[in-house]
């Protein structure tokens, strides 16, 4: 008599949500590796030629290269830390475009030369005003700890 297959009562891991950089998680960490750059680059040279025409502009065009320096390396990175790490990144994102491309809107005299941030990332067509929020709703979809519907249903 043949002896019927045996079947595992093991379920598969849970998929871990600690990781940002599976799926489209690899293009936005692609996209903010590309403002990096780009924005390090613009304040590299504007601070290196041009700094006492606009000094406020091209700090404010080094923190943005920074901020996504930060947003890149974090977003790649798994575990809580790294993920709180983004978060702040992003928002510190937001904000910045908003106040920044409020303030270059109402007041351009004070930025007589423009960041990645002026006028809401217009010079960019707009993506330093959507990449934060679009960071936002991917950090939010891979929090640590959230609960996966798949594997609670399971379960």
């Amino acid at each position: 008599m043949k002896e019927a297959p045996k079947v595992s009562t093991q379920t598969k891991p849970a998929k871990s949500r600690d990781t940002r950089n599976t799926g489209p998680g690899r293009l936005l960490i692609a996209v903010y590796a590309v403002f990096a750059i780009s924005a390090t680059a613009r304040a590299g040279y504007q601070i290196a030629t041009k700094f006492a025409e606009a000094p406020l502009a091209h700090l404010l065009s080094a923190f943005a290269a920074v901020v996504y320096l930060v947003a890149t390396v974090s977003l790649a990175k798994p575990g809580r830390t790294w993920f709180k790490v983004s978060l702040a990144a992003v928002l510190v994102e937001l904000v910045g475009v908003i106040v920044v491309g409020a303030f270059s809107l109402f007041d351009p005299v004070a930025f007589p030369h423009d960041t990645v941030w002026s006028l809401f990332g217009r010079g960019y067509g707009f993506v330093p005003l959507v990449l934060p929020v679009l960071g936002l709703l991917w950090l939010n979809k891979r929090r640590p700890g959230k609960a996966d519907p798949a594997s609670a249903n399971a379960q």
